[in-house]
């Protein structure tokens, strides 16, 4: 993978996937990267994190050199079964909570109430991050509509099958322009709304006030609970409720993909339990059925199609992103409802 860069910050890129074939992701028409001015408050960071020391540490390395200065940074124990973790949250000075519920989103849940900035910004134990990643995520929420912000997610390496595997057809990047996801374009949609496109949650940010307006993160999604969806769900709440999800690909991190075959097939079973459930989550919050012609109609004539043609590479883990997908229905049916 080629990355192009100016000033300082990654403006397009060549990638030539699994499949053999070259993907580019053109660079801005003005082939520069552009400036921001500000933060519009104080910023806490939130790293949520379970029994991997090692990749917290190289994380937490990068905060240092941002060129924001954070207010607090908040790791988030998701009951770690040692106490390595809080040792190295202790190491590196920063404010140490444990939250004994297994699950992504009860973490996230539990980092945005001890948060006490105006804007709170989530990576993930996993992340490098870019210098002026923090202040480029603060300064997009320049509008009061704005309620969430994501960045550009690069890989930090490609040195597996596994690893570029997951670059070529599941990757966090959503390219070099700034994106605004609207609630008019939301009302508009007949289908699913697409909120997955928004970004990724290893690197997503939000003001502190949408959690009162809206809830916090459903915690029946996400690892440990139904594999993840957790971060889609909550900016397709926010798109119902009024706000507006913003893309800043100056915002940028880089994140270590899973580099065993075992790995990303586990990872992809988890990636469609938690789609699937959060698809009848969304309708259930919502009631856009939308979502259930993707869950019951759209979705499995895309992996019978798929099933058709399985000599393409794409389909290489195609059993077991049928057996998530078909894991998080059942997970959503037999579990509790929202009152």
């Amino acid at each position: 993978m080629t990355v192009f860069w100016a000033e300082g910050l990654p403006v397009g890129h060549v990638l030539t996937g699994s499949d053999g074939v070259s993907r580019t992701a053109p660079k801005p028409a003005q082939g520069a990267a552009r400036k921001l001015q500000g933060a519009p408050g104080t910023v806490s960071v939130v790293i949520c994190t379970r029994d991997r020391p090692g990749e917290l540490r190289r994380c937490l390395s990068s905060l240092p050199s941002q060129t924001l200065a954070p207010l607090e940074v908040i790791v988030v124990d998701n009951a770690s079964a040692t106490g390595e973790t809080k040792a190295v949250a202790l190491e590196a000075g920063v404010i140490y909570v444990r939250e004994d519920r297994p699950g992504l989103d009860y973490a996230r849940n539990t980092g945005a109430a001890a948060a006490h900035g105006d804007i709170v910004a989530y990576t993930d134990d996993d992340v490098l991050l870019h210098p002026s990643w923090l202040e480029n995520m603060a300064a997009a929420f320049d509008a009061p509509e704005v309620g969430a912000v994501t960045g550009l997610v690069l890989p930090a390496e490609l040195a597996t099958p596994a690893q570029l595997h997951f670059e070529t057809y599941w990757s966090f990047g959503r390219g070099y322009e700034r994106k605004d996801f609207t609630p008019k374009a939301f009302m508009a949609l007949r289908n699913a709304y697409p909120a997955w496109e928004i970004g990724a949650g290893a690197s997503m940010a939000f003001r502190r006030t949408v959690f009162a307006a809206v809830g916090g993160f459903d915690e029946r999604l996400d690892v440990g609970r139904a594999g993840c969806s957790g971060d889609s769900e909550f900016w397709y709440r926010l798109l119902a409720g009024g706000y507006v999800c913003r893309y800043e690909p100056t915002s940028v991190a880089f994140h270590y993909h899973r580099n065993t075959e075992d790995g990303l097939a586990g990872q992809l079973f988890h990636y469609m339990r938690g789609h699937s459930a959060a698809l009848l989550v969304q309708f259930e919050r919502t009631g856009r059925v939308g979502n259930l012609k993707r869950a019951f109609l759209g979705l499995p004539l895309r992996y019978g199609r798929r099933a058709l043609r399985r000599s393409q590479p794409r389909d290489l883990y195609l059993e077991r992103e049928v057996r998530g997908y078909l894991s998080g229905l059942g997970y959503y049916l037999a579990g509790p409802k929202r009152p």
